[in-house]
């Protein structure tokens, strides 16, 4: 059997999670991949996927073999191009997962760059806000916010966003402007629906640290419509800067209580904990790495 070619199926029928899709994309029929693929299977003597009638699932020794399977391949793709004199290219299917507003704000704009930039590679965006196993969800790269990270993820700190405490002109005009940290208490207060400390607020001013009971009627468990409500006059809301700076240079956002700042948003690159990564990966890793460093409300 073709066992490079066999993998190849596999690799592909992992990333598309379909056998019809990689079928497609080699001008051949599902029976022959699905074929194929068992064959692998017999030759190894484990069964690598599970099927059903909602998709492909990676078996724990498929989960194994995928790993060593993208090794294998991308190694055999570097001995062909040595032995044609060539340069290996960027190309194939990277997938990439972020949290909603991050991508719909920010990365999906640089992704367009990414793909003009390198037009054999295919990309993959998923956008959702909870952590995903990214061997088994075949997820090249993951970009997350925050400081707690899955363990069994290599990851790279792409920079740090200040949280400020923002709200609209009006609200502040009808309200009042709190002066001091403790009366927020007498605010809207708008807040993410899951945050680990509920309506507790820690707040940071130079070595000064206070933290402050606040009251909301409104809470959301995504961060765009946080912003929206927030620039419709909603109530005072910690931001980080990447999520409101556009709206805190029109003038729709002010800060409230600049003096004091929330603990600072981490934005972190998470990688399945691989020794070699394909060319594709790479790249999107130190592209991301050079966008964020310069891109308005993110510092290293």
């Amino acid at each position: 059997m073709d066992t490079i070619r066999a993998m190849r199926y596999f690799v592909r029928a992992v990333e598309l999670r379909s056998l019809s899709a990689v079928a497609r994309e080699e001008g051949s029929q599902q029976p022959h991949i699905s074929k194929v693929l068992r064959g692998l299977e017999a030759e190894l003597g484990v069964r690598l996927l599970e099927r059903s009638t909602t998709g492909l699932t990676l078996t724990e020794p498929g989960q194994r073999f995928y790993a060593r399977a993208l090794l294998v391949l991308a190694e055999f793709g570097q001995a062909v191009a040595a032995a044609q004199g060539a340069t290996e290219q960027a190309a194939g299917l990277l997938r990439v997962n972020a949290p909603v507003a991050f991508g719909q704000l920010r990365l999906n704009a640089l992704v367009q760059q990414f793909l003009a930039r390198y037009p054999q590679v295919q990309l993959e965006l998923i956008l959702n806000d909870h952590f995903v196993d990214l061997v088994e969800q075949g997820v090249d790269v993951a970009l997350r916010l925050g400081s707690i990270l899955p363990p069994t993820a290599v990851a790279r700190s792409l920079g740090t966003s200040a949280r400020l405490l923002v709200a609209s002109p009006a609200y502040l005009a009808a309200r009042g402007a709190p002066l001091q940290p403790e009366q927020l208490a007498e605010h809207d207060y708008v807040r993410f629906a899951w945050a680990p400390r509920g309506d507790l607020v820690d707040l940071t001013a130079g070595s000064r640290t206070v933290t402050v009971a606040t009251n909301g009627r409104f809470r959301v468990n995504n961060a765009v419509a946080i912003r929206d409500s927030l620039a419709a006059g909603a109530g005072i809301g910690l931001c980080p800067v990447w999520l409101v700076e556009d709206l805190l240079a029109s003038g729709a956002l002010v800060t409230v209580l600049p003096a004091w700042r929330g603990e600072n948003q981490q934005l972190s690159l998470l990688m399945p904990s691989r020794r070699y990564r394909p060319l594709r990966t790479t790249l999107f890793i130190e592209f991301m790495a050079g966008s964020v460093a310069e891109m308005k409300g993110f510092q290293m």
